[in-house]
């Protein structure tokens, strides 16, 4: 690749394919005499050979400047210089070259000053990667070390790190969320900041906190969160997470502190939001609960139900949409649930679970057991694997495990001449255990015998 000087530092000429009507918007600001660049994460990862999810323009021009430009926008921004261009039925975001005034909430800026100088716009971003911009024009402008970051695999404040947190403290979460997402390490300076300053998180709002704490847990590295915990930053906004990173398992069945189980299960999941909380969640309660025998072996009874409860909290806390808290302490609660590898104790298992849930429970549980010591490692990984193997014949079977599935319905039971109440509702509790223990009772004639049997024997008992 060819190469050039710029702003002191030599950067590769490389090209970023833009899309079509990028290239356009920014043409038509140079056309008419303005500067204008793709900017900050979308030319981060169109360098990484990732495939960016937006795209942010830069420019001379100011918002008023923008808009008599073009023929269809709507501000979104812009006293801080935003303007959103349609192109089609595409919005694109066009903010203004600007410096920020002094920060008060480790947020938001007090003001902003338009600016032509786009050196002063690049320098207020959070780091280097981030702080690179690009048009066909003139390639790739890269003033603090962007590229040569990249290149090191380095995660690095623009200018003073301390400056740069003080400025917006989210910035702290999001530097440890960059590393975890791209491999990267970070600068010993910006990691240094992250701790002293953060205390300053606690300015964040939760909606915040939780977008960036998703985005680092389904990350290929969650194991990120140790950092955070070292660094102080967990003890602000999940506290909890510090307990369970110095609360010690003396037990066979574990190597590690339930902090140290904790990460290496969310290692071992597929990157999905709903596992990867669980994962994070499933041992919260276990310092509540423990005790040590006389022999110095640690027990943790019912801390599924702990951290059920401690999970929910916490998920309310963060601000998660129900959705997600439904599922997850859902998962949380039952994540210890264990069973013999019969088809009645899956079917059993699937009922108490729910259908919906159950392939997510096989895959916590065998997270959980793969983060464990090796002691009877292989017999409960056959356990689940047999488990698996009878819960796959089971529903290839469409065998009956809810009262949905059930051949007959209360209205049946009503018909039969049972009295409408709790009484039918045990009823058919009762038969569908006799169809989970038999699938072969789930034919509607038969079960209708049976009702009727327990209908007159109930009666009969009142009599």
């Amino acid at each position: 690749m060819e190469q050039e000087r710029l702003g002191g530092d030599i950067v590769e000429n490389l090209r970023i394919e833009l899309p079509e009507r990028v290239d356009r918007i920014i043409t038509i600001l140079q056309n008419h005499g303005y500067e204008a660049y793709a900017v900050g994460g979308c030319v981060r990862d169109s360098v990484l050979g990732r495939e960016p999810e937006d795209w942010d323009i830069t420019t001379s021009a100011t918002p008023q400047e923008t808009k008599a430009l073009f023929r269809k926008t709507f501000d979104t921004g812009i006293e801080h210089g935003t303007v959103t261009v349609l192109m089609g039925e595409e919005g694109f975001e066009v903010t203004t070259y600007r410096i920020d005034g002094e920060y008060e909430d480790s947020r938001h800026p007090k003001e902003v000053t338009f600016t032509r100088n786009l050196r002063e716009d690049l320098l207020r971003r959070d780091f280097t990667i981030n702080a690179m911009a690009y048009n066909k024009k003139d390639g790739l402008v890269d003033i603090f070390g962007g590229i040569r970051d990249i290149r090191t695999q380095v995660i690095r404040c623009v200018g003073d790190a301390k400056e740069r947190f003080l400025e917006d403290a989210l910035r702290i979460l999001r530097g440890l969320r960059f590393a975890a997402q791209l491999g990267f390490c970070i600068e010993e300076e910006t990691r240094q900041a992250m701790g002293e300053l953060a205390s300053t998180l606690g300015k964040i709002s939760a909606e915040r906190i939780q977008a960036e704490l998703v985005k680092m847990v389904v990350s290929d590295r969650p194991e990120l969160l140790r950092d955070a915990y070292e660094l102080g930053i967990t003890r602000v906004f999940l506290p909890e997470f510090d307990r369970i990173m110095v609360t010690g398992q003396e037990t066979p069945h574990h190597m590690y502190s339930v902090g140290e189980h904790t990460i290496h299960a969310m290692k071992n999941i597929r990157a999905d939001k709903v596992l990867r909380m669980t994962m994070l969640l499933h041992d919260m309660g276990k310092p509540e609960r423990k005790t040590v025998d006389g022999e110095g072996v640690a027990h943790f009874k019912r801390h599924a139900e702990e951290s059920q409860a401690i999970a929910k909290n916490v998920l309310k806390r963060l601000k998660f949409d129900n959705d997600t808290l439904n599922k997850v302490t859902r998962l949380v609660s039952c994540h210890d649930y264990r069973m013999p590898a019969e088809a009645k104790n899956v079917r059993r298992g699937m009922n108490k679970i729910g259908e919906d849930l159950f392939p997510y429970y096989m895959e916590v549980r065998r997270a959980d057991v793969l983060a464990q010591s090796m002691y009877r490692r292989e017999e409960k990984v056959k356990n689940l694997d047999e488990i698996e193997a009878l819960y796959r014949e089971i529903t290839r079977k469409k065998q009956c495990v809810s009262l949905k599935e059930l051949a007959v319905s209360g209205k049946d039971l009503i018909a039969l001449g049972m009295k409408p109440g709790k009484g039918i509702g045990a009823c058919l509790d009762s038969l569908l255990e006799r169809v989970i223990e038999e699938p072969a009772w789930n034919e509607r004639g038969k079960l209708l015998e049976l009702a009727s049997v327990m209908n007159n024997e109930e009666n009969g008992q009142r009599a």
